[in-house]
């Protein structure tokens, strides 16, 4: 079986499936995701946030998911991982309490190993994390300012984009310096994951 092009046991899928009838279930209450998109959640969130997983070489050991909101994509991170050990450990950063006690149910229910951080990304200490994910958080220049802040000097952002993504590595470079890769998104035509390294600033 596959998930956004990545094979997983039933064991996996099971889980998953378990965090799919949880966010419907939740998403009335707190709008974890757009309402608009909870009937396709399956693609348009789940598979949407696997399709980074396999960008993540093996051997992490600290993988760090910003503003996760609704737990995109690093609760499927923590969830692929229990199959693998990879990453070893995973982090989520979410300001809202809600949502983190969300998230704290799903980790509950599908026995993801996760820690979840109810803080203001800027106030956590520096985690030092080989991979920092968001999703749908905010523009390139502020990710880079917080990949600055918790990314291990070799790591590496998988940032997940729009359509826009492109003015935005522009803007981004008037104050920092970074290397990034262009992927192509699997499940949308036009955004894309931007593979970033070397950050530091101007």
């Amino acid at each position: 079986m596959k998930v956004g092009g990545v094979d997983v046991s039933r064991e996996t899928m099971d889980r998953l499936k378990i965090y799919e009838a949880l966010l419907k279930k939740w998403n009335p209450a707190i709008n974890l995701v757009a309402k608009s998109t909870l009937q396709q959640a399956w693609t348009r969130h789940i598979e949407d946030s696997a399709q980074i997983y396999q960008l993540a070489p093996n051997g992490v050991g600290h993988w760090a998911d910003l503003g996760s909101g609704g737990g995109f994509p690093g609760m499927v991170i923590a969830i692929l991982a229990m199959e693998t050990d990879n990453p070893v450990q995973t982090t989520l950063i979410e300001s809202d309490t809600r949502k983190c006690t969300f998230l704290r149910t799903v980790a509950r229910e599908t026995g993801a190993q996760v820690t979840v951080l109810s803080e203001r990304i800027e106030d956590v200490s520096p985690l030092g994390a080989n991979i920092l994910s968001a999703r749908a958080l905010s523009d390139l220049s502020t990710l880079l300012s917080f990949a600055d802040r918790h990314m291990a000097p070799d790591g590496q952002g998988l940032f997940m984009k729009g359509a826009t993504w492109q003015k935005e590595v522009e803007e981004a470079q008037s104050a920092w310096r970074f290397d990034h890769q262009v992927v192509k998104s699997k499940t949308e035509n036009g955004p894309a994951i931007l593979r970033i390294s070397g950050v530091s600033r101007v």
